[in-house]
């Protein structure tokens, strides 16, 4: 970064550390004050607001969105777009579902009028997290028809993201098959990007879904050459395995063998904030299942 030019904040995004990417962001944000540059302020404000969000510090959050706001009016349309998506993300993750709602269709349509294919795309895609079922899967496919038709590779990149949801959406639905169809065309796409984490995950879905299907054998399979291939390519554990693999034996009445990996699940991820707030029953269960 010179001193005469300011840095593509998107480029720093780290979501797997979104403490750390606040304080990236942060330190931008005085030579973007002292530069005047209203519009990039504003952008770079609310990714400030989105760090806070995936630490679920909702009213921080807000309070740097107000601030935004406040720098808003009619010559600022792209970052009116990227303000609605961000308080719409804080209300989502903050369970206001019906205000998250209205802020991303009004950005879906915004972005629409703007040509901003890949704000568009972000704002279909959460429109099919905020809904459920047939709406649900209505905006996950049109997000997916604009991503996989726009010439452009920005609007691509939530193809991955798209393939998970729509396939969760799917899987919640009982269609089995179909979920597992979005799974593997995931993999395919992470495994395209080398993308080493997300390509795990969508393994993990793929073993999943092979539980749900009651193709039991295969499912601790998958989920025991996952646990291989995360600790050579991640060098770190994770809950998830775990709880699948505890899973499966229970399933083939292994419950004695399962214990000690509902144990690992447990400690593991019970120190997730998420699975803490939103996942209570799941966790006292591989509590109890781990004893």
């Amino acid at each position: 970064m010179s001193q005469n030019t300011l840095p593509e904040f998107d480029k720093l995004w780290n979501y797997s550390d979104p403490a750390g990417t606040g304080t990236k962001f942060r330190e931008i944000l005085p030579q973007a004050e002292s530069f005047g540059d209203t519009a990039y302020i504003i952008e770079l404000l609310t990714q400030i607001a989105r760090t806070e969000g995936l630490q679920m510090e909702f009213d921080e959050a807000h309070k740097i969105l107000d601030g935004a706001e406040k720098l808003l009016n009619d010559n600022y349309k792209r970052p009116k777009l990227r303000y609605l998506l961000e308080r719409g993300r804080t209300y989502n993750s903050s369970k206001v579902y019906d205000k998250a709602k209205e802020l991303f269709l009004e950005a879906y349509n915004l972005g629409l009028s703007l040509h901003e294919e890949r704000l568009t795309v972000d704002a279909a895609h959460m429109m099919g997290i905020v809904e459920k079922g047939v709406e649900s899967l209505k905006w996950n496919e049109i997000a997916m028809q604009h991503s996989e038709n726009s010439q452009y590779t920005d609007a691509k990149i939530w193809l991955g993201a798209l393939y998970n949801n729509t396939g969760w959406t799917y899987h919640d639905m009982g269609k089995y098959d179909k979920a597992l169809e979005l799974f593997e065309k995931n993999v395919v796409w992470h495994t395209e990007r080398k993308s080493v984490r997300q390509l795990g995950i969508a393994m993990w879905c793929i073993g999943r879904t092979l539980r749900s299907l009651g193709r039991v054998d295969e499912a601790l399979q998958k989920q025991m050459e996952l646990k291989k291939w995360w600790d050579e390519n991640l060098k770190d554990e994770d809950g998830y395995i775990y709880e699948e693999i505890g899973e499966c034996l229970l399933l083939q009445s292994k419950s004695e063998t399962a214990k000690s990996y509902f144990n690992k699940a447990y400690k593991l991820l019970s120190k997730d904030i998420w699975m803490a707030e939103n996942e209570k029953e799941r966790l006292e269960r591989l509590k109890k299942l781990g004893k």
